[in-house]
This record gives C-alpha cells, structure tokens and sequence, in this order.
C-alpha cells in the first residue's frame, strides 16, 4: 500500500469519526436549541438542511475575538450568536462542539492537502527515492 493510501485511510478514519460526532452533536444539543425559544433564531442562517449544526459549533469552538468581529460584520445573520448559544449550552455540549468541529475542519483540510500534494506529484517522488 502506497504512503498516499496509507494517509489517506488515517484521514477517512478521522473524517468518519466526525461524520459520527455531527449526528450526535445535532442529536444532543441543537435539537435542544431549536427548541428553545430564546435560542430558535440565534442559530445562523441555514442555506440547506444540517448547515445549523456547523455554525452552532462553529460558534462554541472559535475564539471569542473570531465570533465578536462575525457579530459586528454586515453579514452577521449568517452566523451563529455565540454569546447566546455560551449561555444555553453545558460544559458537555461545548467540548463535544470542539471536539467535532475541529476533528472535521482539520480532517477535511487535511485531505484537500493531500489531494493537492498527489497532483503534484509528492508520494510519487517519494516512493522513487532509495
């Protein structure tokens, strides 16, 4: 198996993982915020089914900095109103948001990267090297 495959599978496994936090994120804590009335429409603008569930753990996992500047933006109904979502949600709710958010953004970037450092060519001049 080459070292592209190899690395591969390592982030398909991440991404799965993630794919498995975003049900039981959505599951657990948006459901809770869409039924919260002071929370049903701080959620972010959702352009297709399940975009919610990205920007609210966007929301929780970001700086504090990052979701200030998003809030004073001319297109901040585009996003997730952090200071509310803070005050609605447990301690359990914000670590599994930054445990799945990151593990996706990262999995993702990562095999874009990868996919990038294939057409260039990389694991095939690597695998040529004695």
């Amino acid at each position: 198996m080459s070292l592209f495959s190899q690395l591969l599978a390592f982030v398909f496994l991440f991404m799965f993982l993630a794919c498995i936090l975003y049900v039981i994120f959505g599951q657990v804590t948006v459901r809770k915020l869409r039924k919260n009335p002071e929370t049903k429409d701080k959620l972010g603008f959702e352009f297709v089914s399940g975009w919610d569930i990205i920007k609210v753990a966007q929301a929780l996992s970001l700086p504090r900095f990052m979701t200030d500047k998003f809030k004073q933006s001319p297109i901040s109904t585009l996003f997730a109103d952090a200071d509310t979502l803070h005050k609605h949600t447990t301690l359990f709710d914000q670590v599994l948001a930054r445990v799945f958010y990151w593990l996706f953004m990262i999995s993702g970037l990562t095999m874009i990267l990868l996919m990038l450092l294939d057409t260039f060519g990389l694991f095939d001049y690597l695998e040529s090297l004695p």
